[in-house]
């Protein structure tokens, strides 16, 4: 990988000098779930997904915002909170 400069701060595979197309992160996001047996999902349900797993492992809000990248911690909290009223078991989220 390359890194394509700092203004854009992006990188792209194999030394090319354009950024990945996003369908084509999806179509192969799509592709991987299919082979592995998996319902497909958006790429971006996977966030949600971590932070729901972060807030039933309990982890620290501030530590779950920082691995999520949220830029308030209320967002965080949102995430957190939803789990709590729940059961708390990930089958459950």
């Amino acid at each position: 990988m390359t890194s394509l400069g700092p203004e854009r701060d992006l990188f792209s595979p194999r030394g090319r000098d354009a950024p990945i197309e996003p369908r084509n992160v999806n179509r192969s996001f799509a592709h991987r779930c299919q082979r592995a047996g998996f319902r497909t999902i958006r790429v971006h349900d996977t966030r949600h997904t971590c932070g729901r797993l972060l807030a039933v492992l309990d982890v620290h809000p501030r530590t779950a915002m920082q691995i999520l990248r949220h830029s308030q911690i209320s967002i965080t909290m949102e995430v957190h909170t939803e789990v709590s009223t729940r059961s708390g078991r990930p089958w459950s989220v």
